[in-house]
């Protein structure tokens, strides 16, 4: 009979938190699509939007909040999920519209996810062009990276730019030039590719004589953080990449001074967590912890795909030429029965569009009641991150939620016409 009567009350206390939570979701809700949508949030610091990687409508998503927060100039800098000269090349197309240069950033960006190489992120920069174009001269967007290097490409095109022609007839140098132009070089920093074999020899050549170097280059100071990021992947450098964004970032607020210019941030929701899961510190979770910002200065805004897709393989032959791609509608979106985030019924209930942002942070809120809605995932086999993220809040990891329904998957660059 005990057992019973603890079952009910259990049962209660779940549905009383149930509607309490679908009560609190009906008044803090927003069509990020309507026109008059602005984003509920004036003092931060940065702002980070993050989802499942492969699905069209994620793009969609990111614009209409770029939208509403340049709109009233809230943000100075953008920061996409790349390396610093990667970034810069992606500025420079916001100011030169140079395509053929966007769809060879997009290629060589999605050398790090794969699932971001596809033609709705090419039409993601390009709507932020003119979105960019639109507003005044001082409100225009800044793009930098803060990311690990995953492909030397734009980073040795950067390096290139910044010697002047005397340094372009060093042996070390002119390879790389060589290299360069040649289509078929690989690039990846995460093998000994043949690119990265001369890019060894590149720092090698630097470090035997860096006045040589260091008396003719045209920017000191970005030749030498170029240059410390390639130095982080020269070795091993699985289990880096959190310290090198934080680290990046740190460096560079003090060229861009981020703490008086708020930034967005695009990148995988993992590294917009502002709590651990277990003993992981992600970059948001560093700012925090670090002292660098308070916690209330930092907004994580994640994604949560329903009825969806994603883009999942891009397909080559033994030749490496592309063949084909694969979707997924069920593993890999966040939400179905073998595996799906707790409590994301309560967004599926109470969505107003297939693009609802849900404010979870405001005074009062049910998910600050040491439950991990939409941070534990629920498996039917395997484990989960449930032990990591036990007793902690909903709040303590995020502050907004977007539901992002009935979304095709994304498609890869090379369907492009």
């Amino acid at each position: 009979m005990r057992t019973f009567l603890i079952f009910l009350i259990a049962i209660s206390t779940f549905q009383v938190q149930a509607q309490t939570k679908k009560a609190y979701l009906q008044t803090h809700r927003y069509d990020i699509q309507d026109d008059q949508f602005l984003f509920p949030e004036d003092d931060f610091k940065i702002i980070g939007f993050g989802a499942y990687h492969g699905s069209a409508k994620t793009e969609e998503v990111e614009h209409c909040l770029l939208n509403a927060l340049t709109s009233e100039g809230k943000i100075k800098y953008y920061l996409p999920e790349t390396d610093y000269s990667t970034a810069h090349y992606y500025d420079r197309y916001l100011k030169t519209g140079d395509e053929t240069l966007l769809k060879d950033l997009v290629y060589h960006s999605g050398v790090s996810v794969p699932q971001e190489r596809t033609i709705e992120v090419f039409e993601k920069w390009r709507n932020l062009k003119k979105l960019n174009d639109a507003l005044p001269a001082e409100d225009q967007l800044t793009v930098v990276g803060v990311d690990i290097i995953v492909t030397y490409k734009y980073s040795i095109k950067h390096i290139l730019a910044l010697l002047p022609k005397e340094a372009q007839e060093f042996k070390a140098v002119k390879d790389l030039k060589k290299a360069l132009d040649d289509p078929n070089t690989d690039f990846s920093s995460f093998q000994d590719s043949a690119g990265k074999l001369l890019v060894k020899a590149f720092v090698t050549d630097v470090d035997a004589r860096p006045e040589a170097y260091h008396q003719v280059v045209k920017d000191k100071a970005v030749f030498d953080h170029i240059l410390k990021n390639i130095r982080v992947t020269l070795g091993v450098f699985s289990g880096k990449r959190e310290a090198t964004i934080y680290s990046n970032y740190i460096h560079l607020s003090t060229i861009y001074d981020f703490d008086q210019n708020p930034q967005f941030m695009r990148i995988g929701f993992a590294h917009l967590e502002k709590e651990r899961e277990g003993k992981h510190a992600s970059f948001f979770t560093q700012l925090i912890e670090k002292g660098v910002y308070k916690r209330e200065e930092v907004i994580s805004v994640i994604g949560y795909l329903t009825k969806s897709e994603v883009l999942w393989d891009q397909l080559y032959d033994d030749a490496g030429e592309y063949t084909g791609y694969t979707t997924e509608a069920g593993f890999g979106i966040g939400d179905y029965e073998d595996e799906y985030f707790r409590g994301i019924q309560q967004l599926k209930d109470t969505k107003i569009s297939d693009m609802t942002l849900f404010q979870l942070n405001d005074v009062n809120t049910p998910y600050s009641n040491n439950e991990p809605d939409l941070i534990e995932v629920i498996l039917s086999s395997g484990p989960s991150n449930g032990e990591r993220v036990a007793g902690k809040s909903t709040t303590a990891f995020l502050d907004y939620a977007i539901l992002i329904s009935e979304s095709k998957a994304s498609t890869p660059i090379e369907e492009m016409k």
